[in-house]
């Protein structure tokens, strides 16, 4: 059983991030990619059907935004040298098996984080999200660059430890089994399934 808190989902948001067809084309193929979106198609489906909030962010460039990216940064300055995801590009849209629906918070980042170049963390305030569950790939990029800067906008933070992914199998390890338990609770799908029910069996 789950020793972390239960989950209010009229304060809960769920952060669906990077779940793009160009992003989980850097995973490997087959089983995993699929069992990872089904996993996230149930957790959406949990906290939709308890009342929380699904927040999407997605990774996509202007030519504006390309031409804004100095050459000293060193993981977007390629990105912007070759015009790489355009944000009109259908790669750059959220997987459609994630697809969002009206009353979703959608968001478009042009870095890693998922709350420094947008304002998802306004949207969240203006909802009254206190509490985050955070889900993305990769784990490495927008899902660590997130929970920091989350956690120091003092969020109450839940990784889902089966709804991140990594193409570095052990940097992903490290960062969930090291680095998250300290700013996080770290709950699975299962887990993030209870939590919601317990909220609704004690009529709150």
């Amino acid at each position: 059983m789950s020793t972390a808190p239960a989950l209010d989902p009229a304060h809960t948001a769920l952060l669906v991030m990077d779940y793009q067809p160009a992003t989980l084309a850097f995973l490997s193929e087959g089983g995993d990619r699929e069992a990872l979106l089904a996993r996230m198609e149930g957790a959406i489906a949990d906290v939709r059907a308890n009342g929380g909030t699904i927040a999407y962010v997605r990774v996509g460039f202007t030519e504006a935004d390309w031409s804004a990216i100095p050459a000293t940064n060193k993981p977007f300055a390629p990105l912007a040298q070759h015009r790489i995801m355009h944000h009109e590009e259908p790669d750059t849209a959220i997987h459609e098996r994630l697809a969002p629906q009206d009353g979703d918070i959608m968001v478009r980042k042009v870095r890693y984080g998922g709350m420094s170049t947008t304002d998802l963390d306004e949207q969240l305030r203006d909802r009254h999200i206190t509490t985050l569950v955070v889900s993305g790939i990769s784990t490495s990029g927008v899902v660590l660059s997130t929970v920091i800067d989350a956690a120091d906008r003092d969020y109450q933070l839940y990784v889902l430890s089966d709804g991140i992914a990594d193409p570095d199998t052990e940097v992903h390890n490290i960062l969930l089994r090291r680095v998250f338990p300290s700013r996080a609770h770290i709950i699975d799908t299962a887990e993030l399934h209870t939590l919601l029910g317990r909220v609704r069996s004690s009529g709150l």
